[in-house]
């Protein structure tokens, strides 16, 4: 049960700091709309809750930075929102799963064109 509950409450993490990046409420210039929070994780204690954050164009540091400067910001969205004991440490990581992910298709297309011409 503890499980589903953690998953549960990131989700509705996911789901705050989202609405407040494409809502806009982020002021901060360098967090664009094309940044996008791709999994949060709540530790078992609820002291810290890790945000993955994928930024399709522009400086990823950036924007990850400028998601550092407002997170007591977003600490305070998410503690009115979600009624918990502790609200927890919010702490943006940089999620390149995208880019690995296109990498790696971009490897087996060029396997299979170096395959496909060696026969």
């Amino acid at each position: 049960m503890g499980q589903m509950r953690l998953k549960r409450i990131g989700e509705e993490i996911k789901k705050i700091i989202s609405t407040m990046i494409q809502s806009g409420e982020i002021k901060d210039p360098r967090v664009s709309t094309l940044t996008s929070i791709t999994e949060v994780d709540v530790t078992e204690d609820f002291k810290y809750a890790y945000v993955y954050v994928s930024v399709l164009m522009g400086d990823k540091e950036a924007a990850l930075k400028g998601l550092k400067s407002a997170s007591g910001f977003i600490r305070k969205e998410i503690g009115r929102d979600i009624k918990l004991r502790y609200t927890p440490e919010v702490v943006f990581k940089l999620d390149d799963s995208i880019e690995r992910g296109i990498y790696m298709s971009k490897l087996i297309d060029k396997l299979k064109d170096e395959e496909g011409n060696n026969d």
